[in-house]
């Protein structure tokens, strides 16, 4: 008897701890994780925006005959936060155009792909999304093409380019979204279009590799002045084929005059000397508001010696914080982060950018370790912009003003 009791009370300190398991009347039957029911979802929602014909992934995902040759890679990129690309330490700020995945929806994928990633019941499957003519931002109001088609040469170095176009504006026009299409991504690197009005320019919207296109929120928008041009700033990197191209930007027109103007403004360094073989070399910038202001998006650049970022402000008072750190920074995914709660920059905040580069040997995209580097417009040679996006608190108007129309 003592026997009997002595197992009885091993048995249950065992299940209480998790040593044995106990029988259980529930099904230990796993679930059953299909693509068409629980994996379409994730990339329709996730993955789509590049994974689909005509964008810079190598592949689509828009179906399963599409997906499945990829299932193990794309467990290994989820798992491993790869993919979706996303490079923001989760420690400072939070952002809503937040790329990562949630554990659950890594748990799906993986789920999928260990049981041998099954196709599933044709009838679970929702629509794939649909994109218009391949913009992003849905169908823009006004599109502007290059002047005219450029010839770029199959090999060698190609300075900037600037192509202008006028825009014909006889009114103010105010922007909610804006997106810029490379007529052949092959050999573009990056575009940027600005609008010049007199001499005044400023920043409208950029493409580059893995950067998403520019969508404000409701209420703000950037201006386009009457009578203003846009100027295409292209930057080209021969591929070995000699292409033409001939890019292009669309916009859509905020529907009511915005309460206030989203400026952008580069804080950057443009003095450093990176010396050969230096595996960590800091260079840093800083602008001071000289305006009571509210920051809104971030976005470090930097080429392929770029290590990490990070922008910090330090407010009138003295405290400080870091509201963007980039510790693995990625020159082929150039992401830009949008704040979820615009941060309070009173007049006589200072916004700090720390940036490091690696160049040594160890970095395996370092194009040549053995040379000093300092700031150039090339690929081979750097830069250091902390790109910040931002309103001016006294151009703030009430809704009911904002609410008058687009004038």
């Amino acid at each position: 008897m003592k026997r009997l009791i002595f197992i009885s009370a091993v048995v249950l300190v065992a299940a209480v701890f998790g040593v044995i398991s106990l029988p259980s009347h529930a099904s230990d039957k796993q679930k059953t994780v299909t693509f068409n029911k629980d994996v379409a979802p994730i990339l329709f929602k996730n993955c789509a925006e590049c994974h689909r014909p005509g964008e810079i992934a190598p592949m689509s995902l828009l179906s399963y005959k599409d997906a499945r040759p990829w299932a193990r890679s794309i467990k290994e990129k989820v798992m491993t936060g790869t993919m979706p690309p996303w490079h923001a330490d989760p420690k400072y700020g939070e952002f809503t155009n937040d790329r990562r995945l949630s554990p659950g929806d890594v748990a799906t994928i993986a789920s999928w792909v260990d049981q041998g990633a099954p196709e599933g019941n044709a009838k679970d499957l929702q629509a794939a999304p649909k994109f218009l003519d391949g913009w992003n931002i849905g169908k823009p109001d006004i599109v502007f093409y290059m002047p005219e088609a450029y010839s770029v040469p199959a090999d060698g170095v190609v300075d900037y380019k600037y192509f202008t176009v006028p825009t014909n504006f006889t009114e103010d026009r105010w922007i909610q979204a804006a997106e810029i299409r490379p007529g052949t991504r092959g050999v573009v690197h990056h575009i940027i279009v600005f609008t010049k009005n007199g001499s005044d320019q400023k920043l409208l919207t950029g493409y580059a590799p893995g950067e998403q296109p520019v969508v404000i929120s409701d209420g703000l928008a950037k201006k386009v002045p009457a009578g203003s041009s846009l100027v295409f700033q292209v930057h080209y990197t021969p591929n070995g084929t000699a292409a033409t191209d001939r890019s292009y930007v669309g916009l859509i027109f905020s529907k009511t005059k915005p309460r206030n103007e989203v400026l952008t403004r580069p804080v950057m360094n443009t003095r450093f000397v990176i010396p050969p073989g230096d595996p960590n070399h800091k260079v840093d910038s800083s602008y001071t508001f000289a305006e009571d202001s509210h920051i809104h998006s971030l976005m470090p650049h930097m080429h392929f010696r770029g290590k990490d970022f990070e922008y910090r402000v330090t407010f009138p008072d003295g405290t400080s914080k870091v509201i963007l750190s980039v510790p693995k920074y990625d020159f082929a995914w150039q992401s830009y982060y949008i704040l979820k709660e615009p941060i309070a920059a009173p007049k006589g905040t200072r916004l700090d950018c720390l940036a490091h580069f690696d160049n040594s040997d160890k970095n395996r995209y370092n194009p040549d370790p053995s040379k000093e580097v300092r700031w150039g417009d090339q690929t081979f040679e750097e830069m250091m912009i902390g790109w910040t996006s931002y309103t001016v608190d006294k151009n703030e108007q009430k809704p009911a003003m904002a609410a008058a129309g687009q004038k």
